[in-house]
């Protein structure tokens, strides 16, 4: 696999740090796996002694106390992965992240049945006053008549957002002989039809809700997404439930909702600004709130602590991808298969962009045979990063796609089933002022990338780490010249591949070195008259 996809940490083994409080079946995962872990949750609220160690690890496994900021990350020179054991990100940079070239990983399904549990209890709470008859007999009241609840039998629930925590909630709320509609873009209609909703859009899932419940992450376009606009599209008596995250519901709105008598009740168990320390919805009796209860259970915490040290591991070790949030995924199952071919876009990319001088109008890649049915996406981000290489060292896979966009070219990727005589192979093209640039590539049965065809002609170059590209006129005496040249300096020729596109025309010649050529070596073998380019070339290969 390129080096720039695998844990390395000296030749030793990968080095994580838990700055939360995190289970220690975490702990033992990462020990029991060979990757050496610190477990320091009092570094999550000490970001200036965070900032002091973190260039030492390879991995951050995290909850929600410690911030993964931009200033973080510049001091984070080694790190390679951050790990969040639950779903939210809010705490962390994703796109500083990526720019840095470290993958951002989540745990999307280890507490989706606890939070939907804890919103339909929410939603229980709420229509039975149960909170407020509690305290009240507790204070010696015996206040039956003063409590009298709403049912949910027959009730409408809209749900905002239907992924996993969303769709757990209506399996739960269907069971409660409720009727569920939900808005969600990404919400196919198959899919509603199977949970047994109704898919509308938002204006009218307000206008029929009798309690609206969101289960969505905090973006740009769900901020405040239930504001004073939005409370005046819905029922009198309406109720609101919000176990997402604070920021959702406007809780200014909220307030004025529920004063002037449109909003029945609330039930909140995140907030804005947490604690809500003066918030004013903790003053008016008719909402019930928790202090971020959602992924609180004791399975939950256990599961979520166990996918992201198994999904870290499988990553620092292996190169496994999962539930990455700027990257795309690779199985462990997948990997060994995978792993070869991304090396080989890898590869293909690093040519290319150790060729190109120019800037980058586009760039092509075809994969062919039984590649087009792998990862495709990997495949891309691999071959991005080996493009960029040259001119940002920095840049891997998960800062690829980021960096091209800044560089403003145009990334194509087509598909199609075997048209040749290799079982798979990738071909990838760029253009530039100068016009066209293309190379192909194999993985054969060893496991080892090869480049088979450079400029349409053919080839046949086990890939190295130390190369030197030629092209000339196919005429007599290019491998005493360049044997020659080498030798007088010391350079030792490991394997020597010549092409040709016919008799006396376009030739090239791609040699595997044991050594690097400098640029005064280069100008020698320019200075023998024979060639039209002469190119050094450095790929990335795991030793």
């Amino acid at each position: 696999m390129p080096a720039n996809l695998q844990s390395e940490n000296d030749g030793g083994r990968p080095k994580v740090l838990v700055s939360d409080k995190l289970s220690q079946t975490a702990i033992s995962i990462f020990r029991d796996r060979g990757i050496d872990v610190d477990f320091r949750p009092e570094l999550g609220r000490d970001k200036d002694s965070l900032l002091q160690v973190i260039g030492e690890y390879d991995g951050l496994a995290i909850r929600s106390a410690t911030k993964v900021s931009g200033k973080l990350l510049e001091g984070a020179d080694r790190l390679k992965v951050v790990g969040r054991a639950g779903i939210g990100v809010d705490n962390i940079d994703v796109p500083a992240a990526s720019r840095k070239g470290v993958i951002v990983m989540n745990t999307p399904l280890g507490n989706a049945i606890t939070t939907a549990e804890h919103a339909i209890a929410m939603m229980m709470s709420m229509a039975r006053q149960i909170p407020e008859a509690n305290a009240s007999i507790r204070a010696g009241n015996w206040e039956k008549s003063r409590f009298v609840g709403t049912e949910l039998f027959g009730k409408t629930l809209g749900v905002v957002g239907c992924g996993n925590i969303g769709s757990a909630v209506c399996r739960r709320a269907i069971g409660l002989e409720m009727r569920v509609v939900c808005y969600d873009p990404f919400l196919s209609e198959e899919r509603a039809t199977r949970l047994g909703v109704d898919k509308v859009d938002f204006d009218e899932l307000l206008s029929r809700a009798d309690i609206i419940t969101f289960h969505v992450p905090l973006t740009d376009r769900t901020r405040r997404i239930m504001d004073a606009s939005a409370f005046a599209k819905t029922k009198k008596g309406v109720r609101i439930v919000n176990c997402a995250r604070g920021g959702v519901v406007d809780e200014a709105a909220l307030v004025d909702s529920i004063r002037s008598g449109h909003v029945a009740g609330a039930a909140l168990d995140v907030f804005e600004s947490e604690p809500p320390v003066g918030n004013p919805l903790l003053e008016l009796p008719e909402v019930v709130v928790t202090p971020h209860l959602g992924a609180s259970t004791t399975e939950a915490q256990e599961k979520v602590a166990q996918q992201i040290a198994e999904q870290m591991s499988d990553y620092l070790l292996g190169g496994a991808v999962n539930n990455a949030l700027n990257m795309p995924s690779i199985s462990a199952e997948e990997a060994p298969r995978l792993l070869p071919w991304v090396a080989l876009a890898d590869h293909l990319g690093s040519f290319v962009g150790q060729m190109t001088d120019g800037p980058i109008a586009s760039v092509s890649l075809l994969y062919d045979g039984a590649v087009a049915n792998m990862n495709v996406k990997a495949l891309n981000a691999a071959a991005l990063a080996g493009i960029l290489r040259p001119s940002n060292p920095d840049v891997n896979m998960v800062s690829a796609e980021m960096a091209a966009k800044d560089r403003g070219f145009v990334m194509s990727a087509t598909t199609r089933s075997q048209s040749g005589i290799f079982e798979a192979y990738i071909s990838l093209t760029v253009v530039t002022d100068a016009g066209e640039r293309s190379i192909v590539g194999t993985v054969f049965s060893d496991g080892k990338p090869r480049f088979i065809q450079i400029k349409g002609i053919y080839i046949d170059a086990e890939v190295s780490r130390y190369m030197l590209y030629t092209t000339n006129k196919d005429v007599p005496g290019i491998i005493g010249a360049l044997g020659t040249t080498l030798g007088d300096d010391g350079v030792n020729i490991a394997n020597f591949n010549l092409g040709r596109s016919g008799t006396g025309r376009d030739a090239i010649a791609l040699l595997t070195l044991d050594s690097p050529v400098d640029r005064q070596m280069t100008e020698k073998i320019k200075g023998t008259g024979f060639f039209n380019r002469v190119r050094p070339l450095e790929f990335n290969i795991e030793q």
